[in-house]
């Protein structure tokens, strides 16, 4: 059985930082690709972050880039996602999957990950 629970989510002011956790239990972990993904109400969930097997490559979505940064310890079985300058826009349940079986950077297609976290909420104030 795959488990990914994240936390580390809350409420925060514009321009705060938060750190979200995503610990994974089994084996599903090891050297997978890992992603970040979030949904606003009435949105689709879009990608946010995605990081190699051996945390050497990351990629990220257009709108975090250079604000947010992905990292994993595989010691720990878990993957973090670092969030700076936080915007209302930022405002989402945040999700981490995983894609079992790959060890490259996964893609940035909800699809392409096969287990999924029960989300955390990341709140935005102005």
């Amino acid at each position: 059985q795959v488990h990914l629970v994240e936390s580390g989510g809350g409420l925060v002011q514009a321009g705060d930082s938060l750190r979200l956790s995503c610990v994974v239990s089994g084996r599903a972990f090891n050297n997978n690709a890992m992603g970040w993904f979030r949904q606003a109400p009435g949105n689709e969930r879009e990608f946010v972050a995605a990081i190699s097997g051996s945390g050497r490559i990351k990629a990220y979505a257009g709108s975090v880039k250079g604000r947010f940064t992905i990292s994993r310890d595989n010691a720990k079985n878990t993957v973090y996602l670092q969030m700076n300058s936080l915007k209302p826009e930022d405002t989402a349940v945040y999700y981490c999957a995983v894609r079992r079986g790959y060890n490259g950077l996964g893609q940035n297609v909800p699809s392409e990950y096969d287990t999924w976290g029960q989300g955390t909420q990341v709140t935005v104030s102005s």
